[in-house]
Parts: structure tokens; C-alpha cells; sequence
């Protein structure tokens, strides 16, 4: 994916018998595929081609981003929250599906369904290496904490764990009967959940590369995967219409959030873990006004 459309956006301006929905979002032409929340903030991309930024509090549209010709598939914030970058794809390339920061803010690293992983210069934009060894498209590309390691997952039905470093593949993760459509490190480091067509996750050591749990009970793909910032608790997101809170040492599910008329493409806990916001698919008639809901969990954990 040598040429992408890639837009950097400057930003200037439960308890388990209590968990709750407490806002949803509404303000889009067509669906809603990924979001990121930004403290007090939530940015969102669609595919009507826009960028949103949203308040968590009251729901109001802060601001519309315009410029890309395509769909909006991934966006990403830097971690000093100055910056979002929302990705694309041109008629002539291939598309990029999943994009995010390095913990510096220095480096964006994308992942395209030409099967490759480039790493990017963020303040030039200049190209720095592509990583090549999955045989299918990239479902999600991304560095761990101290930017040592990349994970990158593939509908390959793997994940690969790259040296950051020398660029060279470390470890190849398997398990997954289906296609890997969503991987991320806890915030430490140290774990490695992966989230499957196949209806399972799975939770692996990054330093053993050995599978610790199976977390079992969607009845669809799961599509997103994410650790709160305590990294003992995992949210996923499905077609089965349905996200879950689940145990990331035991694999036990905590919470089922129910609501969605449709699949949940993406689902995130904001930077305290007390919140958890989730989006759904494509916009319809029944559910036209739901887009987003906003859980509170406060006393989850």
C-alpha cells in the first residue's frame, strides 16, 4: 500500500448489576465503523467520509473533519492527544484497514489488505519500512508500550510479533480456526489478546507467546478487542449484536451488553476504564438513532 490517503487532524480546542447505558450518539449519513475515545472526547469515522469529534458528557458534535474521498476505516489519536490520523483508501491502492501512533507520537504504522505492514514517519509522512510476511489481508497493526514490539494480525488466521528494531518476525501466533480480524497488548506489554471470526478470543503471554485463556460464549465474529487500562479486564464486540466484559486471566465473562439491533463493529474503554462506548453496523430504520451508546462501569472492577 505504497500510496493511501492518510489525513493527520489537528485538535485544538458497574458495578455488574449496575452497568448502564448512559448516552448514545447520532449524527452520521451512513455507518459508523471505528471510534477512539480522547479523555473527555470520543473521535469517530465513518463511512460518509467524515471524521467526528464528539463530547462524552452530552453528545454533541464538536467538530466535522472533511477531506478524504473514500470511506473512513481507522483513525488513530497521538498520545499527547494534539493529533488524530484517519485512514483510507484510493481507487488505485490497496486499502489500509487498520492504523495507530506509537507511544512518542513519532511513528504511524498501517496494515492493508495487500497483505504488507509500513511504518510511517509521523511528522513527514516519509515512508521507513514494510514489514511482508502474512499471506492475506492485515486486520490490525500496532506497537507495544515501550515500541520494542509490533503485533500485527492477519485474515491468515495468525498473528505475527515483530522485532521493532531489525524489522525481523519474532514469533508467529496460532490457535484461531477462522480469520484474525482484531489483536492488541495490554498496557503493560505483557499480554496479547486476539479476537477471531472463528466467534473466540484468546489471550496470549507476549514473553512465552503461549496461549493462557479462551474466552468462549458470541455466537458471530468478533470484530474488536480491547484491554481496559488495568489490563485485568477485556471488552469485545460482535456480530451477534452483543459486547462482553470478560476476565483476561480466566477467560470468564463478566457482563453481556445488549441493545445493538445490529453487529458491533467497534468498542473501546476510555483512558480511566469507567466507560466503555460501543458502535454498531450499518444505519437502519429501526435503530437509526443508536449509532454509539456510552456504557458506564464505573465499579466493574
Amino acid at each position: 500500500h505504497t500510496s493511501i490517503l492518510l489525513l493527520i487532524l489537528c485538535i485544538t480546542t458497574a458495578c455488574l448489576n449496575s452497568l448502564y447505558q448512559i448516552l448514545w450518539l447520532n449524527s452520521f449519513s451512513n455507518s459508523v465503523y471505528i471510534f477512539l475515545n480522547l479523555r473527555d472526547k470520543i473521535a469517530t469515522g465513518s463511512f460518509d467520509k467524515t471524521c467526528k469529534l464528539w463530547s462524552v458528557e452530552t453528545g454533541k458534535c464538536y467538530h466535522t473533519f472533511r477531506g478524504h474521498a473514500a470511506e473512513i476505516v481507522c483513525l488513530s489519536f497521538n498520545p499527547q492527544s494534539t493529533l488524530v490520523a484517519t485512514g483510507s483508501h484510493l481507487l488505485v491502492s490497496a486499502e489500509i484497514i487498520s492504523l495507530s501512533f506509537n507511544t512518542s507520537g513519532d511513528r504511524i504504522i498501517t496494515g492493508s489488505f495487500d497483505h504488507t505492514v509500513i511504518v510511517w514517519d509521523a511528522g513527514t509522512g516519509r515512508k521507513l519500512y514494510t514489514l511482508i510476511g502474512h499471506c492475506a489481508e492485515i486486520s490490525s497493526a500496532l506497537f507495544n508500550w515501550d515500541c520494542s514490539l509490533i503485533l500485527t494480525g492477519s485474515m491468515d488466521k495468525t498473528c505475527m510479533l515483530w522485532d521493532a528494531t531489525n524489522e525481523k518476525c519474532v514469533a508467529t501466533l496460532t490457535c484461531h480456526d477462522d480469520e484474525i480480524l482484531d489483536s492488541c497488548f495490554d498496557y503493560t506489554g505483557k499480554l496479547i489478546a486476539t479476537a477471531s471470526a472463528d466467534g473466540t478470543a484468546r489471550v496470549f503471554s507476549a514473553a512465552t507467546r503461549k496461549c493462557i485463556t479462551k474466552l468462549e460464549g458470541h455466537e458471530g465474529e468478533i470484530s474488536k478487542i480491547s484491554f481496559n487500562p488495568q489490563g485485568n479486564r477485556l471488552l469485545t464486540g460482535s456480530a451477534d449484536k452483543t459486547a462482553r466484559i470478560w476476565d483476561a486471566q480466566t477467560g470468564q465473562c463478566l457482563q453481556v451488553l445488549e441493545g445493538h439491533t445490529d453487529e458491533i463493529f467497534s468498542c473501546a474503554f476510555n483512558y480511566k476504564g469507567d466507560i466503555i462506548i460501543t458502535g454498531r453496523g450499518a444505519v437502519n430504520a429501526i435503530d437509526s438513532v443508536s449509532l454509539l451508546r456510552i456504557w458506564c462501569c464505573r465499579e466493574l472492577w
